[in-house]
Parts: C-alpha cells; structure tokens; sequence
C-alpha cells in the first residue's frame, strides 16, 4: 500500500531537513538584508548629491539592477567569476553577493526617495534655530526618514526572502532543494508527497515572511497614528 503523502514529512528526518534548508534560505536572506541596508542607505545619501558624475554612476547601476533578472546575476556571479577570474565561489557566497548587489540598489533608490520626499522648510527650521548639519540630520532629517522609509524596507526584506528560491539553480541546498530531494526519493511510493512537501515549504515561508509584513504594517499604522 502506497503511503499517505503527508506520511513523508514525518519519515525520518525529512521534516528536520525541511528546517535546515529553511534556515539556509533565512541565513542568507538575513546577511544579504543587514548588508543591503547599510550600503544602501549610504548609497541613497549619495544619490541626493548634487554632482553629476555620482548622480549618473548611480544612475546606471540602479537601471543595471532593474534591467538585469536576478537569476542572470546569480548565473554571471558563479558561473561567470569562476572562469573568467578562477575565483571559487560557493553558492551561498555567489548568492549573497548578488542579493547584497540587488539590494543596495533598491534600497539606496529608497532611502534617495525617503530624503527629496523631506520639505526644504524643515532643513531651513533647523538652521532657523542654531543647528549644525550633523545636527538637522540627527534629529530632524534621519528620525522622518525612517518613519517613511521602514514599511518600504521590510517589504524589500520580504522580497529578498522569497527571492531566495532562485539560489536552488546554482546548486544551494535550501529549502526548495531539499524538498525537491524527498519527493525525488519517494516519488513511486508516494506519488502525492509533491503536494503535501510543497504545501509545507509554502507554510514555511509564509512563517518567515508573515510576521514581518504584520510588523511593517503595525509600524507604519503607529507612526501615522
């Protein structure tokens, strides 16, 4: 008698395997998102310059990161640097190097929005009362910048989180390969594990993702409150 497909999450370690590759996609996600943030909101103050040379560098990277699908990325950075340069990279490293490239672009489009979103009056308020340029921008500039930026933030997060499923094609073992690996091992004993394994890696995700859509709504809910 075939075995319920269901039965196959609970077989062994399958479920156990199913957390790891979990924790790879999360652990990568994670890294790429603390970088992207830092690097990308330097690169949004950046962009606000007046100086034509780094407004059109910017320019061009931004519209790279646009035009380019993240999988030819993924494809260009561990495939391409491997040959061209006999630079190894693993999988993970490519993938986080692309995220990291990906996101810094956005983010730093973001942040470049957050800041030319701030009226002129409010920089012309803190000089009004004696404050240095440092000082507008601590506690003036940064603290309305954040308010409108961090929803647009942790739903970048989100993105990259479920972006990450691209990573399967340059041989990462995350979530997706692993369970593509139990309905491989099980496919004449269980012809309907791929439901119930895809269901479950659904389920894994939206954990991931969920709470922190729920938080970027709670906090942009507050702030306009």
């Amino acid at each position: 008698m075939q075995d319920l497909g269901i039965n196959i999450l609970l077989d062994g370690r399958n479920l156990v395997r199913l957390l790891e590759g979990l924790w790879v996609t999360v652990r990568i996600a994670l890294l790429s998102v603390a970088v992207s943030m830092v690097l990308g909101g330097l690169l949004g103050m950046v962009m606000t310059l007046k100086n034509p040379v780094t407004k059109a560098l910017s320019r061009v990277y931004l519209e790279t990161v646009r035009i380019m699908p993240q999988l030819v990325l993924l494809f260009l950075v561990y495939f391409g640097v491997t040959k061209t340069f006999g630079v190894h990279l693993s999988g993970e490293v490519s993938a986080i190097i692309v995220f990291v490239f990906w996101g810094t672009a956005e983010m730093g489009d973001l942040v470049r929005g957050a800041l030319i979103s701030i009226p002129k009056h409010q920089y012309e308020s803190g000089r009004a009362l004696g404050l240095t340029g440092v000082q507008i921008y601590r506690y003036i500039i940064i603290p309305q910048t954040i308010r409108r930026l961090l929803p647009l933030a942790i739903n970048l997060a989100t993105r990259m989180v479920k972006t990450t499923s691209l990573i399967v094609l340059i041989g990462v073992v995350e979530v997706l390969k692993v369970g593509q690996q139990i309905i491989e091992a099980n496919r004449y004993t269980a012809p309907s594990a791929a439901l119930w394994i895809y269901a479950a890696i659904f389920f894994l995700y939206f954990l991931v993702c969920f709470p922190i859509s729920r938080l970027a709504g709670k906090l942009e809910k507050r702030w306009q409150d």
